[in-house]
């Protein structure tokens, strides 16, 4: 998913050449960079921090926050362009208790939203993962979402619909395949994962079970017709017809078959 606008890379190159102090930061690989951060207003730095944000060059973001100075810390953290690179890179390192701090203690503008969000319910469905040691279906994620709601940092208060058309049936799918017959809970929970009704979700599974046993006999009826089915597999009964006592109608086997005056005996 690509977040926010690209931002041309002479910027950058622009914006050291402005600075008096170069300063090299080392990382756990080896490889030096060259940042000059003790000359970077707090502007310069959220330029820099959004430039390398949207460029994907996550690691090299890591190393940019890493060489600040800590006199500033404090001021550069009022910031939201460089508090929204923290969290990039906390999410990216998998620190979730950093990227959930920093999302919760920052009230963050609109058109960081999408994002903060998606990296919220990501980390989340991530830990939960790890804990079942699976992989987490549409239902899964929509209890995650549940259990941890966004914060109002992030989240306008709008109700958000995850699921599209085509999205919703195959979360109905998904959940058919284990269990064709789920729960009124479950029911609940499925609609509101998909986006659609309790009553909605009842009448799928319940048309969605009709097809798969007309499918069924339908397959059945072909591979194997019926007139090569009775001659071998049914026996032949001897059927004896009986009058009722107050009629003088004969009734068939077919129409009466557990009629007491209705007898047979075994094929000898």
């Amino acid at each position: 998913m690509d977040f926010g606008v690209k931002i041309e890379q002479s910027s950058i190159n622009d914006l050291k050449s402005e600075c008096s102090v170069i300063t090299t930061f080392q990382d756990e690989t080896g490889i030096p960079t060259t940042f000059p951060p003790f000359s970077f207003s707090v502007e310069q730095v959220a330029s820099v921090c959004d430039s390398l944000e949207a460029s994907g060059d996550i690691d090299r973001l890591a190393r940019f926050l890493w060489s600040l100075p800590l006199s500033q810390m404090e001021e550069f953290n009022k910031n939201e362009k460089i508090l929204r690179s923290r969290a990039v890179v906390s999410f990216h390192r998998q620190d979730f208790r950093e990227l959930y701090s920093i999302i919760e203690n920052c009230r963050f503008k609109k058109s960081s939203h999408e994002k903060l969000q998606y990296l919220w319910n990501e980390a989340h469905y991530m830990e939960a993962e790890k804990l079942r040691g699976r992989p987490l279906g549409a239902v899964d994620k929509y209890r995650v979402r549940k259990k941890f709601p966004l914060p109002r940092t992030i989240w306008d208060g709008k109700i958000q619909n995850h699921c599209f058309k085509e999205k919703s049936r195959n979360i109905l799918k998904e959940w058919y395949s284990k269990n064709p017959y789920p729960s009124p809970h479950t029911k609940r929970e499925l609609a509101d994962a998909a986006g659609l009704t309790p009553t909605q979700v009842s009448n799928w599974f319940k048309n969605r079970r009709q097809r798969d046993r007309a499918a069924i006999s339908k397959t059945r009826h072909e591979t194997k017709p019926l007139a090569e089915v009775w001659p071998d597999e049914v026996p032949q009964h001897h059927y004896t017809y009986t009058q009722f006592p107050t009629h003088n109608t004969v009734l068939a086997p077919s129409l009466m078959p557990h009629s007491p005056f209705l007898s047979y005996s075994e094929p000898i």
